[in-house]
């Protein structure tokens, strides 16, 4: 730290008490001045010298002499009134970054200028200053520390200003020349932590970060905080990334709610203006921060209780970057009083917000070049694979809340339903998750959920899982052997959707809707003749290829007994329900339709072999 030393006399000043100081000399005191609960017994000479302001106390405007005076509103109180009266007496003064403001302030307010006398002790401060303090990076920011208190004396002397300049400079210079002291304790380097702090047995010098000034700035108060960033970001010197950074680093800082999640009542206030500040002080780019604090924001938002301004800008903002979370981030148990342990509604909001802009930036006009910078990414693919496959995740947690509606899970799997993905493992896990959890579903409740289902985009895993499932309807579970069964002959999902004739094949986005009877696994003898006959017909195209995969093998080992039990329980439900139909034959429906379905699985089998 810098200091300036003013004055060659010894200190004499003396105290008596608590509140009375005093000069220890020969010469008796001719001068009472009270600075709040404190009196100074002084001489008024060297005062009256250096000081307009108590020549006009002292005399007052008649001239008369008055040896009492009270200077109860001197900026800096008593201690900085005893700097300037010290240096009146030609006595050692320190200055340094913590008292060099007070200092300033008070001499300003007793008018100790160069026109009174020469080298009077503004003058000297101002150059210490200028010349010292300015031009050190800890003294600027402790400098800084301490204006505040000292309103609006130290705004009016520009010492404000000069500290936010001198602070936007020194964090704007190229780091390669930074060679101060700084704080910086975030993702370390290997060289900074002593790792590879040699290279054929010579010690390197450690590299200074881009983002070394981010901590020191932490210290600020939030007012001036502010401002030293709307400053650094006036120079343009820095990335949007590098400006969130900061911001990330002192929200983290600043706001307890971020990591612990509560927070006193008393400081509501003060920190809802923190994270206002914060949202206001973020860049337009999208890449500024990650979405994770984005979403740290929001929940700390939420505990607070702030407007629904900040609320609707950070949802915006999210939206953005909704490809970036994961589900930890996601997964917010619900506040006191509802009825869901998640915040479901919050995520549905969160991604409705993404589609929103995603379709905005699809349909907006790309004219407009910090719409299209905010915008990039939103017409890729592979933001909404990651959202989608984001959702599934989620739904799948979310799932294991036995107060979780049907409805809920449906509407929030169905505004991802219409990305393109290739795999439909994700929601069969979320959907068998929900569906372990709740025993009771009706057959249409089943039915309207696994509609959310592409069976065709199941993994050989998946499918594997999905045959012995004994929580799946029977026909969703057909879907999935006919679908093994195509994949296994090399004829692609167009041939196995063929292989259901009058139904779709378990995607919500199928045109044709299954019936409940479709759902219950009802075949009639002639819907099984036309499947028996397609059946041949890709055991004809497969003939002669060759190779197995192990998916394949562990789907064909459970097939032969899931089938069986399967369609046993279909003709069984058949005869129930008395839905065989006549026949022309002497055979009876029924028997006549197990031995197709024998007949069907028989050539599913030679299918593989």
């Amino acid at each position: 730290m810098k200091f300036m030393k003013l004055g060659s006399k010894h200190d004499q000043f003396k105290t008596d008490g608590d509140n009375v100081r005093y000069v220890a000399t020969e010469l008796a005191t001719d001068l009472v001045i009270s600075v709040g609960d404190t009196k100074f017994y002084l001489h008024k000479f060297p005062l009256l010298s250096k000081s307009s302001r108590l020549q006009r106390l002292v005399y007052g405007r008649s001239g008369e002499y008055d040896d009492e005076i009270d200077i109860h509103d001197i900026p800096g109180g008593a201690g900085a009134f005893e700097i300037c009266a010290k240096f009146c007496y030609g006595m050692i003064v320190t200055l340094n970054a913590y008292n060099v403001v007070a200092a300033r302030c008070a001499a300003e307010y007793l008018e100790m200028y160069e026109t009174i006398e020469k080298g009077n002790i503004t003058y000297k401060i101002d150059v210490f200053l200028t010349s010292t303090i300015f031009r050190s990076w800890k003294d600027s920011i402790i400098v800084l520390q301490t204006v505040k208190s000292f309103l609006p004396w130290s705004e009016e002397l520009k010492i404000i200003s000069h500290c936010l300049d001198a602070i936007a400079v020194k964090a704007s210079i190229d780091p390669s020349k930074v060679d101060w002291s700084y704080t910086y304790n975030r993702k370390k380097k290997l060289s900074e932590n002593g790792n590879d702090a040699q290279w054929n047995g010579v010690k390197k010098q450690p590299t200074v970060p881009k983002d070394w000034w981010v901590e020191d700035l932490c210290e600020l108060q939030i007012d001036l905080y502010k401002r030293v960033i709307i400053t650094i970001k006036a120079n343009g010197t820095f990335t949007a990334d590098i400006i969130g950074e900061s911001l990330k680093s002192y929200a983290l800082r600043r706001l307890p709610c971020l990591s612990k999640g509560t927070t006193q009542g008393g400081d509501l206030e003060k920190y809802n203006y923190l994270i206002e500040t914060i949202i206001s002080l973020l860049p337009a780019e999208k890449s500024c921060v990650p979405c994770s604090f984005l979403l740290k924001l929001l929940e700390a938002s939420i505990i607070l209780e702030c407007g629904e301004t900040v609320r609707r800008e950070l949802m915006e903002r999210i939206g953005q970057k909704l490809d970036e979370a994961t589900v930890g981030d996601i997964l917010w148990q619900s506040a006191t009083g509802e009825t869901t342990l998640y915040s479901i509604d919050l995520v549905h909001e969160m991604v409705e917000q993404f589609v929103m802009q995603e379709h905005s930036a699809q349909n907006h006009s790309i004219e407009d070049h910090k719409f299209r910078e905010m915008c990039v990414g939103f017409t890729s693919d592979a933001s909404k694979i990651k959202v989608a496959k984001l959702v599934d995740g989620y739904l799948a947690e979310a799932a294991k809340d036995s107060s979780l509606p049907l409805s809920k899970f449906i509407e929030l799997a169905e505004m991802v339903s219409s990305f393109q993905r290739s795999s439909h493992d994700g929601i069969y896990r979320a959907i068998d998750m929900y569906l372990k959890e709740r025993s009771g579903l009706t057959k249409s409740e089943k039915k309207r959920i696994c509609s959310l289902m592409d069976c065709s985009k199941l993994s050989a895993n998946a499918r594997a899982h999905a045959v012995q499932n004994e929580r799946l309807p029977l026909r969703v579970v057909m879907q999935v052997l006919f679908f093994e069964q195509a994949k296994a002959s090399g004829s692609g999902g167009g041939s196995a959707r063929a292989l259901l004739p009058g139904t779709s094949y378990g995607s919500s986005s199928s045109t044709t809707t299954n019936t409940s009877d479709d759902w219950d696994g009802n075949q009639t003898s002639e819907e099984l003749k036309t499947l028996k006959g397609r059946l041949e017909s890709l055991s004809l195209k497969s003939k002669g290829d060759d190779g197995e995969t192990d998916a394949k093998a562990n789907v064909e080992k459970v097939a032969d007994k899931k089938a069986k039990k399967i369609f046993s329980r279909l003709w069984s439900n058949k005869d129930r329900k008395g839905e065989n139909s006549s026949s022309d034959t002497s055979e009876s429906p029924g028997s006549t339709s197990v031995e197709e379905t024998t007949s069907a699985f028989s050539i599913m089998k030679m299918q593989s072999s």
